[in-house]
């Protein structure tokens, strides 16, 4: 779709200098925009890289020109960005109806504009609202609910009862609604714990490529409105996540966490049962999290076991400066004391 800059500078409420009429059909980065292409910067340190970029147009902060370029001037040039993008490339509508190779239950209630992949199959009692897009190899088990204008890319699989609101993104290889990894010791082995809970997704949810979320024990798995999930997640049985929460690739959340609103998750990041993290948190990468912890609002932790990030930060230099203090400690113990002499520098001849 084309726009002129005037155009997109009134949708996105931006401040616009240059050429109102100059065309803008796409969106790209400095270094491989051409000239009908929309690029951002975020500060004046970027300015080279958008000065010297094919593009025409530029969305940048307040007071940031550019000679020969149009500038739409707007506060946080990242964000609407993002928007201008999903404004000018629309997501192609794929044709409504059920492929012949499709497998629906006849009792499975269907919204009149849906649309079924091949090789889908949908089970008895599935609900589907409108507008919503079933790709191929999706598996959608009895009672499932899909609400309007969702998306399931291929191999996708709904357990039974499984719920999505309306405007879900579910990528390839997700299964949401398995059972969760529960067991009871007894009598010389393991015992199933009964996994008949539900599993419910909000309103305006992402998630990533082969990401598993397990259903509720016997209470309910809950993500909220406008999580946003990325690859290869595994969220447990009973958890419950608030919503405009981001959660980044290989993050493990154990059994009966509770997620408050808005808090940041950083990949491999592994939580341990039964812990809470309070709103706006933010869980550094590969950082652990013991059972039972407490994350406080607001509060950024790192490292393993998890600690607030300054105290890590101090802890870290000392661990590094650990082979220095070893040397001293040998030379002390072997009475010859005092610091180890540094090397010199060596000079090139």
């Amino acid at each position: 779709m084309t726009r002129t800059a005037g155009e997109l500078a009134q949708f996105l409420g931006a401040k616009l200098e240059g050429d109102s009429l100059a065309r803008i059909s796409g969106v790209a980065g400095p270094e491989s925009a051409v000239a009908e292409d929309l690029i951002y910067t975020d500060s004046p340190r970027q300015a080279g890289r958008a000065a010297k970029s094919g593009a025409r147009c530029v969305l940048a902060p307040p007071g940031l020109r550019l000679a020969g370029k149009t500038i739409l001037e707007v506060k946080e040039p990242k964000f609407a960005f993002a928007k201008a993008a999903e404004w000018l490339l629309p997501r192609p509508t794929p044709r409504t109806g059920v492929h012949a190779s499709a497998v629906v239950a006849a009792t499975a209630r269907l919204a009149s504009d849906v649309s079924i992949g091949p090789y889908a199959v949908i089970e008895e009692e599935v609900e589907i609202g409108a507008g919503t897009v079933i790709e191929a190899f999706c598996f959608l088990g009895r009672g499932a609910q899909v609400g309007a204008n969702c998306r399931l890319h291929p191999r996708v699989t709904l357990y039974p009862g499984s719920r999505l609101g309306d405007r879900v993104e579910v990528h390839s290889g997700v299964v949401i609604g398995g059972d969760g990894f529960g067991y009871v010791f007894g009598e010389g082995r393991h015992w199933k714990f009964p996994q008949v809970g539900m599993m419910e997704v909000g309103d305006d949810v992402e998630i990533g490529c082969n990401t598993t979320i397990d259903r509720g024990s016997l209470g309910t798995t809950r993500i909220g409105a406008g999580v946003k999930i990325d690859n290869l997640v595994q969220i447990a049985h009973n958890v419950v996540i608030g919503e405009h929460c981001a959660i980044a690739a290989q993050t493990g959340i154990s059994g009966s966490c509770t997620v408050g609103q808005r808090v940041l998750i950083g990949g491999q990041a592994g939580i341990a049962d039964r812990c809470a993290i309070e709103d706006g948190a933010t869980i550094g990468a590969q950082a652990g999290i013991p059972s039972g912890k407490i994350i406080r609002r607001g509060q950024t932790v790192w490292g393993t076991p998890a600690r607030p990030l300054t105290k890590f930060k101090e802890q870290y230099g000392w661990f590094a400066r650990l082979p220095e203090l070893a040397e001293r400690v040998r030379r002390l113990e072997s009475g010859q004391g005092g610091a180890p002499r540094r090397k010199p520098a060596s000079r090139s001849k």
